[in-house]
């Protein structure tokens, strides 16, 4: 193990490799918890108010109250300082933090209200999918069977592992989810599609996570004058895509140039594609918190 490889839980700082986690906890016998994922570009968080404002809003849609002085805001400055420990400051990481409603015995319902929260911080260096930016990735199509509350960032991703396992099976980056005749996202990223020359993509509602690399594309495109229209690519709509892209806090924007097996319009990154990762690639090097 790296000496280095400090991670954060519950107030102390300890190597990764003496961590400890109740086997009670409730994160861990009923993924009760939420968390968030941060890139990091030479030790400057990206879009970290966005990333703030979801985790608040994942901790408040599952009824998980903070204490003790804790907040997001206070778990950045957390994973600033293992940044710092870890000479994780140059070059590209990321800072993981999850929570979970804490340990106790097990029982369905909510423990009593002196029993806090677990609060695990992590950081670990970054290799960006250069490759597959360039070239373009596959994808496959999969039935979305998640729950009804996907908008908030929890720990329950079953369903998402096993779509994203069948992807790998099938050599594929990536499972796109379809869930009543429409594309909602992917197994940890949001999707877009050209049809028709329109940049299309799933709304914000329940079925899809607030990305936060799709919101920021939302404000870098309406920059561009480029329109995106908030509404679904129906599964009659997939056959005539002229170019798919996907985008995540640690996939930026994708292109996707191979769909179940079949090219997407020319088979080649399209030129819209190419536009808006020119703009986020500028904007993560600029380092925007």
């Amino acid at each position: 193990m790296d000496p280095k490889d400090i991670v954060y839980v519950n107030g102390t700082f300890v190597p990764r490799a003496d961590a400890r986690v109740s086997v009670e906890d409730r994160g861990f016998v009923f993924g009760d918890g939420v968390y968030e994922v941060l890139r990091v570009v030479n030790g400057r968080l990206f879009a970290t108010r966005f990333h703030n404002d979801r985790l608040e809003r994942s901790l408040d849609g599952v009824r998980i109250t903070l204490k003790g002085g804790d907040s997001p805001a206070r778990f950045v400055e957390i994973g600033k300082q293992l940044l710092r420990e870890n000479d994780l400051t140059r070059g590209e990481a990321t800072l993981y933090i999850q929570v979970t409603r804490g340990a106790t015995t097990r029982a369905h319902q909510f423990p009593p209200p002196d029993i806090a929260p677990t609060v695990y911080i992590s950081v670990a260096r970054f290799s960006p999918y250069t490759e597959f930016a360039q070239t373009g990735a596959s994808a496959i199509s999969h039935p979305d069977l998640r729950w009804g509350r996907c908008d908030l960032k929890t720990l329950n991703l079953l369903p998402n592992v096993l779509a994203a396992q069948t992807a790998k099976e099938r050599g594929a980056f990536e499972a796109m989810l379809i869930r009543d005749g429409v594309v909602t996202e992917g197994t940890r990223t949001n999707f877009f599609g050209v049809v028709k020359g329109s940049l299309r993509t799933h709304p914000r509602d329940s079925h899809i996570l607030p990305g936060i690399t799709r919101l920021v594309l939302r404000d870098l495109a309406r920059d561009l004058s480029i329109e995106l229209d908030e509404t679904p690519i129906s599964v009659a709509e997939i056959p005539k895509l002229t170019e798919l892209f996907l985008t995540g806090t640690t996939t930026d924007v994708m292109p996707v140039v191979r769909l179940d097996d079949k090219p997407v319009g020319t088979g080649k990154p399209g030129e819209l594609t190419r536009r808006l990762q020119r703009v986020l690639a500028e904007s993560l090097a600029s380092g925007s918190d």
